[in-house]
C-alpha cells in the first residue's frame, strides 16, 4: 500500500492491485476530479493500460469522476453452478449522472472463448444501479507512444489557458498547415506556448494527430470538423 499523503485523499478501492507481476506494470496516480471536490486522490491501476483509460476519461467532455477496483458483484456463467465475484477495473461518471463501467484485457485474453464467455456473463449480471453502460477495452490499443502522449497531454490539460487555446484554434481554422510546426509558425505566440496550446487542442479533439506515434513539431496534424 501507499503511505498516507498529506492533503491527498487515500485509495479506497475494494482491491489493492499493487502486487508483484512479471507481465504487468502497476501504476499509482494522484489527481483531482470534480467528484472529489477538486482535491487530489490516490488511484491504483493493475496495468499501464488501465491508467491510460483513466487519462482518456479525465480529458473527456462532461467527465465528473472515476472509481477504480470497484466492489464485487456476483455473476454466473451459463452451465456452471458456482457463482463468481467480479471487480470492475474502472467506472466513469459523467456530469449528467451517466455511469460507464470498463473491463480492460489484452488482445490474447480477449480472443479466448473463456474470456469471451466471462465478459458476456459479467455484462448480463451487472446490477441495474451499477452502470448505465459497460464495455471491454483492448489494453493493447494503448501503445507505448499512445501512453506517453496521454501523459504529456494530461500534464498540459491541468494547466488550462483558454484565451491562448482559443487563439491557436482560430489560427488553425484560418490558415493552412500540414505539420504541427507549420501551425506553430503561423501563431504570434511564443513557440513553446503555441505547442502547449496545440497539445491541449489535440487532447480535446479539436485537432487530430496520430496518437500511436510520439506527437512533436514534425507530426502531421489536422483540424477536426
Amino acid at each position: 500500500m501507499v503511505d498516507p499523503i498529506y492533503g491527498v485523499l487515500p485509495f479506497d478501492g475494494a482491491l489493492n492491485p499493487l502486487t508483484r507481476s512479471n507481465t504487468a506494470h502497476r501504476v499509482s496516480m494522484a489527481f483531482a476530479t470534480p467528484a472529489t471536490g477538486s482535491q487530489r486522490k490516490v488511484y491504483h491501476f493493475a496495468s499501464e493500460a488501465e491508467s491510460a483509460v483513466a487519462l482518456v476519461a479525465l480529458m473527456s467532455p462532461g467527465f465528473h469522476g472515476i472509481e477504480v477496483q470497484l466492489p464485487a458483484f456476483q455473476y454466473r456463467i451459463p452451465g456452471q453452478k458456482k457463482a463468481r465475484n467480479h471487480f470492475f477495473d474502472i467506472r466513469i461518471t459523467f456530469e449528467d449522472g451517466f455511469k460507464r463501467a470498463i473491463y480492460v484485457k489484452n488482445t490474447s485474453q480477449l480472443k479466448t472463448r473463456k474470456i469471451q464467455d466471462e465478459i458476456n456473463a459479467i455484462f448480463d449480471w451487472i446490477p441495474c444501479d451499477f452502470a448505465d453502460e459497460a464495455f471491454a477495452v483492448n489494453g493493447d490499443d494503448f501503445t507505448r507512444a499512445y501512453r506517453d502522449n496521454l501523459r504529456r497531454a494530461w500534464h498540459l490539460y491541468q494547466r488550462p489557458d483558454p484565451e491562448a487555446d482559443n487563439y491557436v484554434e482560430a489560427v488553425a481554422r484560418n490558415t493552412s498547415f500540414w505539420l504541427l510546426q507549420d501551425l506553430i509558425a503561423s501563431s504570434d505566440l511564443p513557440p513553446a506556448k503555441s505547442w502547449q496550446c496545440a497539445m491541449r487542442l489535440i487532447a480535446r479533439g479539436v485537432l487530430g494527430a496520430n496518437w500511436h506515434a510520439v506527437i512533436n513539431i514534425y507530426s502531421r496534424v489536422w483540424l477536426n470538423a
